[in-house]
């Protein structure tokens, strides 16, 4: 459902990637691991296309569903109203916008509160960020520290959601760095010296 092949990014003299590989199948989920500047985002953001790789390819069968680990949202626009704003340009709207109301649901977020973006909690900002993730009906997911601010119950919930998706046949990969919670994914890889290994 996922694979990337032989994926290289350098920024001026230092290369970051150096063929990176990874794949993953239909209901499988994977941890993407690694210290701090190892590449790991820049592997994610290449696979979303909002970054060119200097060579690779990447192949995704189905559409895709990317939660960076910056919220990508308006500052001055509810959470009701980037439903509604987003949700439009989908297929489905109605389906859409059902899709996210239940992830937000899932976390614990209440609709009825209309504060703006810009003054939510970090907590807020990424239960919506995540919500928006699900609107086109992904069935490959690209995960960046989802659960950034998320309190421990929230945090317990994501990752049963992620085991939800995996059992409806999506293809999850999320980065991560609390390796306490490998025995929630099928695999771990870690990003190191621009290269994806499995983790045994």
């Amino acid at each position: 459902m996922f694979h990337a092949e032989g994926v290289t990014k350098s920024y001026r003299s230092k290369s970051v990637l150096r063929g990176a590989n990874l794949t993953v199948e239909r209901g499988e989920s994977v941890a993407l691991v690694g210290e701090n500047g190892a590449g790991k985002s820049t592997f994610m953001n290449i696979c979303a296309g909002v970054l060119t790789p200097d060579s690779g390819t990447i192949r995704i069968d189905g559409s895709l569903g990317w939660c960076p680990q910056q919220p990508g949202l308006v500052d001055l626009l509810n959470a009701e109203e980037h439903l509604n704003l987003l949700a439009a340009g989908t297929t489905d709207p109605v389906a859409a916008r059902t899709r996210a109301l239940d992830m937000l649901d899932v976390l614990g977020f209440d609709l009825a509160d209309t504060t703006v973006s810009r003054d939510l909690s970090g907590g807020q900002r990424q239960k919506l960020n995540l919500a928006l993730t699900l609107l086109d009906d992904p069935q490959v997911l690209l995960l960046d520290e989802p659960y950034q601010g998320f309190d421990h119950g929230t945090y317990v919930n994501l990752w049963d959601q992620i085991a939800r998706w995996t059992d409806e046949g999506r293809a999850v990969i999320v980065i991560t760095h609390l390796l306490a919670e490998r025995n929630r994914v099928s695999r771990v890889a870690e990003v190191a010296n621009g290269v994806i290994a499995e983790v045994t």
